[in-house]
């Protein structure tokens, strides 16, 4: 049943986006009655969930099916050396619960595959990406764009992440795979390369924001955008993105 009323409790903590115009209580409450996929729960994955969570996003959907490392804590603060051994989903759906109780969450231990990860595309408001497998990404990008639900997209590697986020809602909005085509390979890994610590944590709040944004409809999301920044410098730049006509996901439809 949707919620259509808060608590004292609740409208206290989430004062501060209430007193917001662009969120007020209609967009709390549509964040309330919102969930969310997030694909990943590592470097971008914990601060994503971590600021999802305290959003009040109603219900999480936390797929991963790695276990916590050592070497994970470096950057995955949604975990701890309590962690070690666990599934990374668990640990996360303890933190969350410990952060904001009132979310649901459902952790899966499991790579997504069909036909379970269209199903669960299929009855959620937004997916966010911050896995750092290729094949998955190509797979949430296609059940993403098959059933109309917004992505959010987000990588890291050494000192430069980039984000972006696809809308299948709307006619003119590319897809993940025209992003691919454009840029180019995408083999390096963290463990391979090195990855900075805060890196993760940028990229992964600003694809909350943007997850947020698409839920409670304010502001303009990063739709046929692609932001990259340059943690050495501290700077961004932003490149324009269009709907690839020979792609081979989204380009046999008219935009």
């Amino acid at each position: 049943m949707a919620k259509t009323v808060f608590t004292d409790a609740e409208l206290l903590r989430y004062s501060r986006h209430i007193l917001l115009p662009q969120v007020d209580v209609a967009g709390q409450l549509a964040l309330a009655n919102a969930s969310a996929l997030i694909v990943g729960v590592g470097g971008l994955g914990s601060a994503a969930a971590q600021y999802l969570a305290a959003s009040g996003v109603g219900r999480l959907i936390l797929a991963d099916h790695d276990t916590v490392e050592l070497s994970n804590l470096q950057r995955q603060v949604i975990h701890n050396e309590l962690s070690l051994g666990m599934t990374k989903v668990e640990s996360a759906a303890r933190a969350i619960k410990l952060l904001n109780p009132e979310v649901a969450v459902e952790p899966l231990a499991t790579l997504l595959q069909e036909p379970e990860l269209d199903a669960i595309v299929a009855g959620v408001d937004v997916v966010l990406d911050c896995c750092d497998n290729f094949d998955t990404r190509k797979a949430v990008n296609q059940a993403c764009f098959t059933h109309g639900t917004p992505l959010v997209s987000g990588a890291a590697i050494r000192l430069e992440g980039q984000i972006s986020v696809f809308d299948f809602r709307r006619a003119d909005s590319p897809c993940y795979q025209c992003l691919y085509d454009v840029t180019g390979g995408e083999a390096m890994t963290c463990a391979q390369s090195g990855v900075l610590s805060p890196l993760v944590g940028i990229i992964g709040a600003t694809q909350a924001l943007e997850a947020l944004k698409l839920i409670a409809g304010f502001g303009e999301a990063l739709v046929g955008r692609l932001q990259i920044y340059d943690a050495a410098y501290g700077s961004w730049r932003e490149l324009r993105l269009r709907r690839d006509p020979a792609c081979s996901v989204c380009g046999n439809v008219s935009a």
